[in-house]
């Protein structure tokens, strides 16, 4: 439901929002440009007084005097029957430059209030500045929805670079565009008089004293009260001694007598004299030009959040198949709960919809992240299908799921089946969707079957498991899954190096070109476009629907694609990519892995790997132009066979893009480990840790399995272990 409230006003109002987001931008330079233009009041103690002296020994017919926010003073006189008008300089009185406006500033505003329509255009604007406030409302009830909740609101992102950047530019926009569309629809209701009216003037002076000439000098009222505190006096009319001088500050208005002096009136300002002056200011920038750059460059946002934006929902299309007759929510039997990351589960999803709704069964689908029980009424039985992002964490689509189920005074009254999406190679398979079983089970929710899981996107498994629910729901149930081949590049080999035929481990550098790529396709992230060291580069091998993933040792600034394989034993993917030749081609995509790559900063970074996992940990060390402290710790069988990039190693050494390098090989005479090395170095490695490292760890999962434990007892006298260092975000792995 929030998805869609934010989607549509977007999508309809998108070329007015667009119209007043760049016309406010470009407004609020002006008030910047006139504080800076304007001629400065650097006279100590000058008052209204002396500043009217000064322009009436220039102007003599002056009738009124404005200052405005900015600080800039402008004169109105008449000189024989002739108008005239001017800024002039508060130190002398005379001349500075002209009273008219810029050409640009005029047309500019009269686009942004009323599309050069009068009352029926500011109607529209005022359209325009509701959709804004809807979709900062929504926009950021999505943010924290996406990070986790309130608390989490400014953590680091997960996920494709265009939704990374749409929320990075809500995140820094959001409270300005919410800003400037409430102020606006505040001004547009004052405009049409649907709020009271706040400017409340003093009564007219019954008598005055009728005569004239009183000195403007020898006015006490304009003598105390200082420049910086005016902002409009009005001269009596010529030769009509009933009239009088009307003063406007900060403090209020009133009347004076011409010919006494005397303060005949005075009226502070309201309540809401004070709010229409603080909207104003707020919407304008007025009085504030610092905070009126600030709004415009959030505003600026609207256009970038208009492109990410589009470039999500269709990405979102994409990976989320069209289902056919989901019902709402509360008209549903049966509740389905998507948690993905890369959209893959949504397809199982759209198959179990599909057989559901044709065994007579009302479905509703939709992302972990909407669960909401109180909306579904007539809901008999809730199914949860849950992928895992990284180690054990929530996928994008589930955010926030956990939290919402621990925060239900009770469970749900209909039972659960859980379902798990994963791979076997990782440490923590089904990490997340074991989370959800967890919590379930400490909620008291009902199971309607024990959760069960699927091995790496397996149909097979998955329609066994359909079985086992058909049986529960005692109805004949065949789940018939199809993947869908995602959308790849063909990438030419255009060298190999080989190693490892003396240890029986054939393992190989593979470098590809870079693919063209169509620039539509470029800008999405589809197929093989923009990628960085420790991303995963997904192949699809021969007689295969399911991916295999490999860490990339290169990014797309190194010019080449580059991975590190080793032969394993019946291995489909690996045994094709050793037997490529130079100029023969596979198809490939890439996935963002940004939870595994050295975060910004100058503080160090702690590389551990062994076999090909030196393959990522080798493309953070070859991107290291700027010689951040980087150390690496690696292990291999035997520095004869397989040492992968030792030319490079030794290079990026001597280049200071790696501080340190420590090698352990299991198949010589002293059989080292890598985790042996570290406690060798344990003082050197506590003190990294000490100084804000990052620890980054790639192999295989008995690998990461000894390095955690050899970091668990170095860390051990500074009270840290690597859980601590994963919850601050400064030790990931890219175990397999």
């Amino acid at each position: 439901m929030i998805r869609s409230l934010h989607r549509w006003p977007g999508l309809i109002a998108a070329a007015l929002l667009l119209v007043l987001s760049l016309s406010g931008a470009g407004l609020s330079v002006f008030p910047a440009l006139e504080t800076v233009t304007a001629p400065a009041q650097t006279e100590a103690g000058l008052s209204i007084a002396d500043l009217t002296a000064r322009v009436l020994a220039t102007h003599p017919g002056v009738e009124q005097i404005k200052r405005a926010p900015s600080g800039r003073i402008t004169a109105y006189w008449f000189d024989n029957g002739t108008p005239g008008a001017a800024v002039v300089d508060p130190a002398t009185g005379l001349d500075a430059g002209s009273a008219d406006g810029s050409a640009v500033e005029r047309w500019l505003k009269n686009l942004h209030r009323s599309f050069f329509l009068d009352d029926s255009g500011r109607v529209v604007a005022a359209v325009g500045a509701a959709a804004m406030l809807m979709l900062s409302i929504t926009g950021t009830a999505l943010v924290v929805r996406r990070t986790g909740g309130w608390r989490r609101i400014f953590a680091p992102l997960k996920g494709p670079l265009s939704g990374r950047l749409h929320v990075e530019i809500a995140r820094f926009s959001i409270a300005g565009l919410f800003l400037s569309s409430v102020t606006a629809l505040w001004m547009t209701a004052s405009t049409f008089g649907y709020l009271p009216d706040g400017n409340v003037t003093p009564p007219i002076p019954d008598t005055v004293s009728g005569v004239s000439g009183f000195s403007v000098t020898d006015i006490q009222a304009l003598r105390t009260t200082p420049l910086s505190a005016l902002r409009e006096l009005t001269f009596p009319y010529p030769d009509d001694p009933t009239d009088v001088f009307t003063l406007k500050t900060d403090a209020g208005q009133g009347y004076i007598d011409q010919g006494t002096g005397a303060l005949l009136a005075w009226t502070e300002p309201g309540v809401w004299d004070r709010m229409s002056e603080t909207i104003n200011m707020l919407h304008t920038g007025q009085g504030a030009a610092t905070l009126g750059l600030l709004l415009g460059l959030m505003a600026l946002g609207v256009p970038l959040m208009a492109v990410t934006g589009v470039i999500v929902w269709v990405a979102g299309r994409r990976a989320r198949p069209k289902l056919r007759g989901n019902a709402t929510a509360g008209q549903a039997d049966t509740v389905l709960l998507v948690g993905s990351e890369g959209g893959n589960v949504w397809g199982f999803a759209a198959t179990l919809h599909a057989a559901l709704t044709a065994a007579g069964q009302k479905v509703h689908a939709a992302p972990m992240s909407a669960f909401a029980p109180d909306r579904y009424t007539n809901a008999d039985r809730i199914i949860v299908l849950a992928s895992t992002y990284g180690d054990g964490t929530a996928p994008a689509s589930a955010k926030g799921f956990l939290d919402r189920l621990a925060a239900l005074p009770e469970a749900p009254a209909m039972p659960v089946a859980i379902l798990g999406f994963g791979d076997r190679s990782f440490p923590d398979f089904c990490g997340f969707a074991r989370q959800v079983a967890s919590a379930a089970e400490a909620k008291g929710w009902t199971t309607l079957l024990p959760m069960d899981t699927v091995n790496r996107q397996s149909p097979q498994d998955f329609a066994r498991w359909g079985r086992l629910l058909g049986a529960a729901l005692h109805m004949p149930l065949e789940l018939d899954h199809q993947p869908v081949a995602p959308r790849t590049s063909a990438l030419t080999l255009i060298s190999r190096r080989d190693y490892g035929a003396e240890v029986q481990a054939p393992t190989a550098i593979l470098r590809f070109a870079l693919p063209h790529v169509p620039l539509w396709r470029r800008i999405t992230g589809f197929g093989v476009s923009r990628f960085m060291a420790g991303d995963l580069l997904g192949i699809v091998p021969e007689e295969s629907s399911v991916p295999r993933f490999y860490s990339l040792a290169s990014g797309a600034r190194d010019g080449f694609v580059e991975i590190c394989v080793r032969k394993h034993p019946g291995g489909l993917c690996s045994g094709q990519l050793l037997s490529l030749e130079p100029g023969e081609a596979i198809q490939a995509f890439i996935r963002p892995n940004p939870g595994f790559r050295p975060v910004r900063g100058k503080k160090p970074v702690i590389l551990i790997g062994a076999g090909t996992g030196i393959g990522p940990l080798a493309g953070f060390a070859r991107a290291n132009t700027r010689h951040r402290p980087m150390h690496l710790w690696f292990g291999a069988r035997h520095p004869d066979s397989d040492l992968l990039y030792r030319p490079e190693l030794i290079d990026w050494h001597t280049e200071g893009r790696l501080t340190s390098v420590a090698a352990a090989f299991s198949r010589t005479e002293s059989r080292t480990y890598v985790q042996d090395i570290l406690r060798r170095d344990r003082a050197r490695v506590a003190r990294l840790i000490a100084n804000g490292a990052q620890v980054l760890v790639c192999g295989g999962r008995e690998m990461a399995a000894g390095v955690a434990e050899a970091m668990t007892d170095i860390l051990a006298s500074q009270g840290l272990t690597p859980a601590i260092l994963k919850a601050e975000g400064r030790y990931a792995e890219d175990v397999y």
